[in-house]
């Protein structure tokens, strides 16, 4: 498990809305037994900086920032991908909801 690691959503209630949950927890508390997530969403109207954009698997997904939890290691299905190179926008959404600027 890496940060910024992007998991398939196991929750059949949840999943066809929203399909992947972003691992953005510091690889630092790796040993912890659940990781903090963001769950990436199918048709959400983003907000500027609040809410990326991102492809995942050919869909075009928005990170929910203010829906952000903490889930236990298995709740999390496999890994999909690696939004690392995102981690910009990422960290700047977190820290817009956090602090607002």
């Amino acid at each position: 498990m890496a940060q910024f690691d992007v998991y398939e959503n196991l929750n059949p209630k949840t999943n066809k809305e929203i399909p992947f949950l972003l691992d953005i927890q510091n690889d630092l508390l790796k040993n912890l037994a659940t990781r903090v997530v963001v769950p990436l969403v199918v048709n959400m109207q983003p907000a500027k900086i609040l809410n990326p954009k991102f492809s995942v698997k050919g869909m075009q997904i928005t990170m929910s920032t203010a829906e952000l939890a903490g889930v236990s290691l298995r709740h999390l299905g496999p890994c999909i991908c690696s939004l690392e190179h995102k981690r910009d926008e990422i960290i700047a959404a977190v820290d817009f909801m956090i602090t607002g600027f």
